[in-house]
């Protein structure tokens, strides 16, 4: 008894996947974190059951309630936390921190856009940016009497995901990006 020869899902069925993927990303049907992991798979399925694993529970609508829209975060002699579901405006943020302490994780951000501005200034303050694995960051800005360190997991880039541009004016600061998967809250 032969078994069956199988096939690989095409290109176009793939790029299709991704499509969708991208469009619950945007819908607040996804985190950014759950689109990374659904569209390596994509990239990664072998058979056409493998592929349609990747989109099987898109027609839920998104969680209640769970998706802030933020535009710009300002900190000022304060902390300031971005955490869990929240949904970009635009694909652009801005930022501001002065004495304080300002965190932005965007593993769990909405948003269908290809690239994710972030951009501002932090002035005798700490700033820490927490994207997923397999995102690229590209962290730009003048940097006097600062310190800014990137520490990215060395994971190849995951095909669909958006690109991260920080540019930041940072004076007497400490500014980090760090990579991290995304881990689920104890139950």
């Amino acid at each position: 008894m032969t078994t069956p020869m199988r096939v690989p899902p095409s290109e176009p069925e793939r790029e299709q996947a991704a499509e969708m993927l991208q469009r619950a990303c945007g819908d607040g049907r996804l985190t950014l974190e759950q689109f990374s992991v659904r569209v390596g798979a994509v990239w990664a399925a072998e058979t056409a059951d493998d592929l349609a694993r990747t989109t099987a529970d898109l027609g839920q609508a998104p969680v209640v309630g769970s998706a802030r829209t933020v535009d710009k975060v300002v900190t000022v002699f304060s902390e300031n936390k971005r955490r869990g579901r929240w949904r970009l405006r635009s694909p652009r943020l801005t930022l501001r921190t002065v004495f304080g302490s300002t965190e932005i994780d965007l593993r769990e951000v909405l948003t269908d856009q290809d690239v994710i501005e972030i951009a501002g200034s932090c002035t005798f303050g700490e700033l820490k940016i927490i994207v997923p694995e397999g995102v690229e960051v590209d962290l730009t800005g003048a940097v006097v009497f600062s310190s800014r360190n990137m520490h990215l997991a060395a994971v190849p880039r995951v095909a669909g995901t958006p690109e991260v541009r920080v540019h930041l004016t940072t004076w007497f600061s400490n500014v980090e990006v760090v990579s991290r998967p995304y881990a689920l809250p104890p139950a």
